[in-house]
């Protein structure tokens, strides 16, 4: 996906970690339960030097028994400070995953049309799914490890200090060692993180797209090899993840060694002290839990680390599809308050962007009076579907300009605009719920007896009423549930529930038996009347009732004319016609 390259800067963990601004409230409660729970473990190793030294007749303040049973009430309190750390911190955690995906894909669904084009859905989805949650637990019980852990070396420190500065030099002779360590670390766990992430996103996209044409992949027998494309895309992210898996393998057993040296260390020299009778037993074994509590929090924090490098890599992409502004606005300009139909398109030149060096709009000059009906023919590939897609904003023409009721469409509110169009296309695209709901998309404020009444303006209302469910049916993923002739009338449905100003037909009945034909052809006609329509065909048959007809080849007007006249004229659009009938004289008739 463009926008999205590995050579993008990394993503400062600041801007991470602000993700969680919002519940600063609760972060704040569970941040005091945290630091209530790891200042009571500091306290432990004293309440074990206190037992010890009772049972050996060292001098103690406290009995062996108000000791013990003060060590027991002390856990008791950590835990029940512990449970409510760890409950708000993952709360928090889910709140802010499930608001930073609506974010994204608020983001992702604003992007304009050549954003799509050169995103592939299996990424994008990728993204609102994984990606996300690599970063849910680092904004929050992360940060609450990290915290708990920072208190546990920090305090474990002052404790050893305050205990014997000699036994905690030779303790933290190792940390510098560490430190550099795990900088180098932490860039190299990123960049793989990153190429991980990247991978998984290739394998998703594999998978979605198998997935959603696997009727095709039935039809032509590919199972075997679409199983095997997906297994090689994995293939590379396991091996990927190995890597990544070893490096972190290596980091945390390096650091493993060089903590418990350092606690061997401090055993010996402790030991020795014990010997000289310059510390006492239990001062020993409260020095060493100390100790372990240090070492078991630096190795912690550098795990935590790894995780945060991780964050990094998979925010990285998160953020570039947040920051990432659409050059389309979707909302923003004028509101004609009424609409005549009047189109006119001036001298447009349009490229799609993927594409910027292949024109396919060459100085198109077109002019649509109110409530005509036009047809657009010509081969494929000489911009039909262009023109409409061009009327509603999905793109900008490059040069020229297209007026609706002589305002540009650049300066109306694109959101508007596409209200005032209604749409019916070859394959129409159903969403996986009701019948209902499908129709209802046309205006969602739209009652049951408007829902019904469109219905039976399209000549869907019978066989809608045939089923068990009737309006409650539900279509199946893109519609799968129904026949071509179905879908298409409860597009219609939809359409005429929108009641708009200006109609767009895209080879609404090229792929119909001739009855399913008729049904939407019928519905259709009463659809077009009294709104300006845009009829594109490649079956010359469906625009022979059509005001005018325009033919476009190469990107500009050929011909324009009604049906008998450019029939009669010996031309392209005769010549077209010919291929489909043996007697163009017929389609006269």
């Amino acid at each position: 996906m463009e926008g999205t390259s590995r050579d993008a800067p990394p993503v400062p963990i600041g801007r991470i970690l602000r993700l969680a601004r919002p519940e600063m409230g609760l972060l704040a409660v569970a941040t005091v339960a945290l630091l209530i729970s790891s200042g009571l473990g500091l306290v432990y190793p004293l309440a074990v030097q206190w037992m010890i030294d009772a049972i050996g007749g060292a001098q103690s303040w406290i009995s062996f028994d108000r000791a013990a049973l003060l060590l027991v009430v002390m856990f008791l309190v950590q835990s029940v400070f512990s449970m409510l750390r760890a409950w708000l911190f993952t709360v928090a955690g889910e709140r802010v995953v499930a608001r930073l995906r609506v974010d994204l894909y608020e983001a992702i669904i604003g992007q304009d049309m050549a954003f799509f084009d050169a995103s592939r859905t299996g990424e994008l989805t990728n993204r609102l799914a994984s990606d996300t949650t690599v970063l849910q637990n680092t904004v929050t019980v992360n940060v609450s490890m990290g915290l708990r852990f920072t208190v546990g070396a920090i305090g474990g420190v002052v404790m050893l200090t305050v205990m014997s500065p000699k036994l905690t030099g030779l303790a933290m002779a190792v940390v510098p060692v560490v430190a550099i360590g795990a900088a180098l670390y932490g860039r190299w766990i990123r960049s793989l993180s990153s190429e991980v992430q990247d991978a998984l996103a290739v394998s998703t996209e594999v998978a979605e797209e198998s997935i959603a044409g696997i009727r095709t992949v039935r039809s032509f027998a590919r199972e075997g090899a679409e199983v095997e494309r997906y297994g090689a895309a994995v293939d590379r992210s396991y091996r990927l993840a190995a890597r990544r898996a070893l490096v972190m393998g290596a980091f945390n057993g390096t650091t493993g060694f060089a903590g418990y040296s350092a606690i061997a260390l401090v055993v010996w020299y402790g030991g020795r002290m014990v010997s000289e009778g310059s510390m006492t037993i239990g001062q020993l074994t409260a020095f060493l839990l100390y100790t372990l509590t240090v070492a078991f929090s630096l190795g912690a924090l550098s795990s935590l680390y790894s995780d945060f490098m991780r964050a990094a890599g998979a925010s990285r992409r998160v953020f570039q599809l947040l920051d990432q502004q659409p050059e389309l606005e979707g909302r923003g300009g004028e509101i004609l308050e009424r609409i005549e139909g009047h189109l006119r398109f001036d001298h447009v030149g349009f490229s799609y962007p993927t594409r910027p060096d292949l024109p396919v709009l060459r100085d198109l000059q077109l002019e649509i009076q109110p409530g005509q009906v036009v047809a657009l023919v010509g081969p494929s590939g000489s911009g039909k579907s262009t023109v409409a897609a061009l009327l509603a904003r999905l793109y900008d023409p490059q040069e020229g300009r297209i007026e609706l009721d002589g305002v540009d469409l650049t300066r109306l509110d694109p959101r508007w605009l596409r209200e005032q169009i209604g749409a019916v296309s070859q394959e129409p695209v159903l969403f996986a719920s009701s019948i209902a709901e499908n129709i209802r998309y046309g205006r969602s404020d739209a009652g049951e007896d408007e829902v019904r009444a469109a219905a039976r303006a399209a000549n869907a209302e019978a066989f809608i009423d045939s089923f068990p469910e009737g309006f409650d049916t539900l279509v199946g993923e893109r519609g799968v549930r129904l026949s071509g002739g179905q879908k298409q009338r409860i597009a219609i449905a939809r359409a005429i529930l929108k009641d708009p100003a200006l109609l767009v037909l895209d080879e609404a009945t090229s792929a119909l038996d001739t009855e399913s034909e008729h049904l939407v052809q019928e519905a259709l006609e009463r659809l077009m009347q009294g709104r300006t329509t845009l009829v594109i065909a490649h079956r010359l048959s469906t625009v022979r009732d059509a005001d005018e007809v325009v033919v476009l080849d190469g990107g500009r007007v050929a011909e324009r004319g009604s049906h008998e006249v450019l029939v009669a004229h010996d031309g392209l659009y005769r010549r077209l016609v010919e291929r489909q009938f043996e007697d163009p004289g017929e389609v006269v008739a």
